[in-house]
């Protein structure tokens, strides 16, 4: 079967790259109830487990490893602090071999994120778990029995801002890093007043803009019969990600002018990767990739939301260097985004709020795998691993506050939707849906 073929069969365009359809949701919209806070808003969630000592109680080796006088900040961009002195290990390694990460990647930012905004530094995460945690973020719900693999059963922040600000999906965007772990279905939830109808767009950036989807949907050849199964993967991963199937009613509903923009969108990512144009930070890494494609979808959508998530980190478990070097960069990766926010995307800059949590905390204690430092490794399932942070930067957000320590702790994730349905003035619709965490509360109603 020859490409062509197939692509006409799967319902994919040859020079757009992807066709997708557009049906316009059902069910009431309702009223905007509020004067928002920020016409846009990016929720950065740290996947993968984020220990408290390493991160914003800057600890560095102290605590995890013994090292006295090893203290130090990592996350240069999102926290003020001195850098380690002893023992560097999370940078990089100019010459190509000798001392790996014995140079710390620059700061990008001239003010940290914790300068420009408000950090909560004490908070309950509701949930030691990876998929748990994330689903904690998305849905402000607390519910500890959801499984793997399927959607969320409570409405995410997505659905409600499509059906209760009334945003169209093209609005609303969940940047996944992976297919594992069922990260790339909460763009929506099996709730039967919400659902997929009201869900958000998504990409997968290294299935559909890595060498896989360059292969399939960027490659002219002819294919036999044996290699159509990775091109029936890819149909099916957009049938998912943005409604590219028979259903027309339980589906992702997007405009016919959004399906052409998609599809532009699409192809000027392919083209813009064949250039070597594709905006990145400056120090790559797993995140960044991710991070890269974020911005991308913001400078070419404007989105109300953008979700994305961030993984390195979860090399804890086995390796606590490899888990420092993610640390670190993942927060120039979402440095580097904030500041794209305001010097590449002028319609964002100054107009925008982003949010950045961890979706779980670490142990307290570590499990018995050493590292190549012979380091020892950490999971997470006590009451540390419960212990986390947050933060907001951006429009209206109070500058250099600090709430909550650990003697004195404020704040939950399950505030995160109750903020951000704050600053799009949707928070009352919302909370009388009486779907969320009873407990969550705004962000900006406890500073």
């Amino acid at each position: 079967m020859r490409r062509k073929e197939f692509l006409q069969k799967a319902g994919l365009s040859i020079a757009g790259g992807v066709t997708l359809p557009y049906i316009l949701p059902s069910g009431r919209l309702f009223a905007r109830g509020g004067v928002p806070k920020a016409e846009h808003v990016v929720l950065v969630m740290f996947a993968g487990g984020v220990r408290q000592q390493e991160s914003i109680s800057q600890r560095y080796l102290e605590d995890s490893q013994g090292v006295s006088g090893a203290a130090g900040n990592v996350m240069f961009n999102l926290f003020d602090g001195p850098a380690p002195t002893k023992k560097i290990v999370y940078g990089t390694d100019p010459s190509g071999g000798g001392t790996a990460g014995s140079v710390p990647i620059p700061q990008l930012l001239n003010t940290t994120l914790e300068s420009q905004g408000t950090v909560f530094r004490e908070v309950a995460a509701q949930s030691a778990g990876h998929y748990t945690g994330q689903t904690v973020l998305v849905t402000g719900n607390r519910s500890t029995a959801q499984g793997l693999k399927v959607r969320p059963s409570f409405p995410t922040i997505f659905e409600y801002l499509r059906r209760h600000a009334g945003f169209s999906a093209a609005d609303c965007w969940m940047i996944s890093s992976s297919l594992t772990n069922s990260y790339n279905l909460l763009n929506s939830s099996d709730h039967p007043d919400y659902g997929l109808q009201y869900g958000a767009n998504m990409f997968v950036p290294g299935i559909v803009f890595g060498s896989y989807g360059r292969e399939i949907l960027g490659n002219s050849k002819t294919y036999s019969q044996e290699e159509l199964d990775p091109m029936y993967f890819m149909k099916n991963f957009l049938d998912k990600s943005f409604g590219l199937g028979q259903d027309k009613v339980n589906t992702i509903t997007n405009t016919d002018a959004d399906k052409t923009r998609i599809k532009e969108f699409i192809k000027y990512i392919y083209a813009k990767q064949k250039a070597g144009q594709i905006a990145s930070p400056p120090v790559g890494s797993g995140d960044a990739f991710n991070i890269s494609y974020g911005a991308e979808v913001l400078k070419y959508f404007k989105p109300k939301i953008l979700t994305v998530n961030l993984t390195g980190v979860d090399t804890c478990h086995s390796n606590f260097t490899g888990y420092l070097r993610n640390l670190h960069r993942a927060d120039h990766a979402t440095g580097w985004l904030w500041n794209y926010i305001q010097t590449q995307i002028p319609e964002m800059a100054n107009n925008t709020i982003m949010l950045v949590a961890p979706e779980c905390g670490r142990n307290l204690n570590p499990n018995p795998i050493l590292d190549q430092n012979d380091w020892y490794a950490f999971d997470h399932s006590d009451r540390n691993a419960q212990r986390v942070w947050s933060m907001m930067v951006g429009k209206n957000v109070p500058r250099g506050l600090s709430v909550g320590n650990e003697a004195n702790p404020v704040g939950r994730l399950t505030d995160i939707v109750p903020t951000i349905a704050d600053i799009f003035g949707v928070w009352d619709d919302v909370k009388n849906a009486g779907l969320v965490d009873p407990m969550g509360k705004s962000m900006f109603d406890q500073v």
